[in-house]
């Protein structure tokens, strides 16, 4: 249940970091004393904090479509199959982030 309402909540967070998204986008197009403003709110701890976030949102939901699509194709959709996906999206969520940030701090 709990995995569920998660995939919701992402979903939601999903839209609010596809704004942000655009923002950057937009701030590109401006010119580079915009861009270097949105850059500087990105790399400040908040902004930061804001992306690792919406970088675990975006695992989290991505796994936990996988998890519908599973469900869908009539698979893994036993009452114990379900509730170790569901521990499996977070543990899953969770290390998918912490490697992306990982790799891009080592290229950074």
């Amino acid at each position: 249940m709990v995995a569920s309402i998660m995939h919701r909540i992402t979903g939601v967070a999903l839209y609010f970091g596809t704004v942000l998204v655009a923002w950057w986008l937009i701030a590109a197009a401006a010119g580079p004393d915009y861009f270097d403003f949105v850059n500087g709110f990105f790399g400040s701890v908040f902004g930061m904090l804001i992306l690792l976030g919406y970088t675990w949102a975006l695992m989290h939901h991505l796994l936990g479509g996988l998890r519908h699509f599973a469900w869908d194709a009539s698979k893994l959709i036993s009452k114990q199959m379900s509730t170790k996906l569901a521990y499996a999206t977070f543990i899953g969520s969770g290390a998918l982030t912490l490697l992306i940030w990982l790799i891009a701090m080592l290229v950074r």
